[in-house]
């Protein structure tokens, strides 16, 4: 039987060890930026403006472009209204149309050796001025249906290819805008890789700060209860009151309380670590660190230098960027300003074509061209651009400016921050010793009879109360050292 309990035992013991999920700081930090939702959107943007750099690039390229239309007409399109009636004639030696008396049933006289033709009242005219008293003898017909074109089905298609040369050097700013704007994305997904981090940090510490606090609060309680039985033995030999025992009791009801709501804020903290790393909110984790007494702070390195800064935060280096990007739209705006320039060929087919004749059939024509487009006068649109442009410029960089003064002070108090968490740790560590000290004579003396229960609880009292500070102290430090790495840009 003893055999059995033992496997069982070490199996149930394995089978947890397994289930169980080890953690340090540096595990988390990249559980939260591998899983955090907005780093992966900042991921996707940066992915967009990377297709935006690429796309800019093609406006150095031709334009071709292939377009077809289809079109049916109800009606086709007469050049006569009727039928037309035209007379036959002469040519005249003059080369001008004329008739001869034969072709023609007008009577005719001669005045003054010269034939005239008369209307139908008899009456002499001049056929040049009124032509419509001729009575033509023959005629010849043009039929409307003849001068008729067919255009129910028109089929037309081109072929179009458009090569910028100069435009004002707009196509030039628009490469390089989104250019600047994939670097401005990758800070901007530094940015918020350095937030998470922190939040990370913040949450790692924070529930090692509850576990060691739990612990301690257990064995917080586990010397009440010690003290409790003791109080009671002594009550039952008549050596103590019963007024020591409720003290004793009462405290240890306050004691148990408290390890009860510390022990649901690890289990809170210990959910919004996992939420932020991306794991199932009931996974069972284990952080490295959860033994605070291994805690040990660290010999930091203190640097003020605002240069370095500078230079590494993100922040700057978007501001950075975007200054720049706004220089180009001015550029982009000026190049509104110039003439453009563009070499343009086609090749246009069509059904009818009209190329020898009215045909219906397919016929095409190719052509070649420049393109110039000079701005004259647009009410001073253009100016009031450019200005508004220019005044984007100048907020960046007033904003750059108020950023670098902002990061200088925020740098001065990270570091005046982990100096007083360092004062604070060493303080603690010596309040710590002095209640350890005073505990243990508090012990000795209620042991040899010369202290009483209350002395003893006031010495436990302090001694929580130490632990608990210098929990803090550790926690406060390993914080501020993360804040101070963050002010430098160097958090990573």
């Amino acid at each position: 039987m003893k055999t059995f309990l033992s496997v069982f035992f070490i199996l149930n013991t394995c089978i947890i060890a397994a289930a169980q999920t080890v953690l340090n700081l540096q595990d988390c930090r990249n559980l939260a930026i591998e899983n955090n939702k907005q780093l992966k959107i900042s991921k996707e943007n940066i992915k967009k403006v990377s297709e935006e750099k690429k796309s800019a690039f093609t406006q150095y390229l031709p334009d071709i472009s292939i377009n077809g239309s289809y079109i049916y007409n109800q009606k086709n399109i007469s050049l006569l209204n009727e039928d037309k009636f035209l007379p036959i004639g002469t040519v005249m030696p003059d080369g001008s149309f004329g008739f001869t008396e034969e072709q023609v049933n007008n009577s005719w006289i001669s005045i003054l050796d010269k034939r005239v033709p008369l209307d139908a009242t008899g009456k002499p005219f001049d056929p040049y001025q009124e032509p419509d008293k001729i009575l033509w003898k023959e005629h010849t017909i043009i039929p409307k249906k003849e001068f008729e074109l067919n255009i129910h089905h028109v089929f037309v298609g081109n072929i179009s290819v458009i090569q910028p040369l100069f435009m004002g050097g707009k196509i030039t700013a628009y490469n390089q805008i989104t250019r600047y704007a994939e670097e401005l994305a990758k800070t901007v997904n530094e940015t918020g890789m350095q937030e998470v981090i922190i939040q990370t940090d913040q949450a790692y510490w924070q529930t090692i700060s509850l576990i060691g606090k739990q612990t301690l609060a257990r064995n917080y309680v586990s010397l009440l209860q010690q003290m409790n039985n003791d109080v009671q033995t002594m009550i039952a030999e008549g050596i103590a009151t019963r007024a020591e025992g409720l003290s004793v009791k009462v405290k240890l009801n306050e004691a148990e309380m408290t390890l009860v709501q510390v022990e649901n804020g690890v289990q809170l903290s210990r959910m919004v670590l996992c939420q932020l790393c991306g794991l199932p909110l009931d996974e069972n984790i284990v952080l490295a660190d959860e033994n605070t007494e291994t805690i040990a702070a660290e010999e930091y390195v203190f640097t003020d230098d605002v240069v370095n800064a500078w230079e590494n935060r993100p922040e700057l280096k978007s501001l950075d960027w975007a200054i720049k990007i706004y220089k180009k739209k001015e550029a982009v705006v000026l190049a509104d300003m110039l003439p453009t320039v563009a070499l343009a060929g086609n090749y246009m087919i069509t059904n009818p074509n009209s190329f020898n004749g009215f045909q219906n059939k397919f016929a095409g024509s190719w052509n070649v061209g420049v393109i110039v487009n000079i701005p004259v006068f647009h009410w001073g649109e253009k100016q009031h651009k450019l200005r508004a442009a220019q005044a984007e410029t100048r907020i960046k960089q007033l904003e750059m400016d108020e950023a670098k003064e902002k990061i200088e002070l925020q740098l001065n108090q990270a570091i005046f921050k982990l100096k007083e968490a360092q004062k604070k740790l060493v303080a603690a560590n010596k309040n710590k010793e002095n209640a350890d000290e005073n505990l243990r004579y508090a012990n000795l003396g209620f042991k040899e009879g010369v202290i009483p229960s209350l002395n003893v609880m006031e010495a436990q009292t302090a001694w929580y109360k130490a632990e608990s500070e210098l929990i803090d102290a550790k926690i406060a430090v390993r914080l501020r050292e993360t804040e101070l790495e963050k002010a430098q840009g160097k958090i990573k």
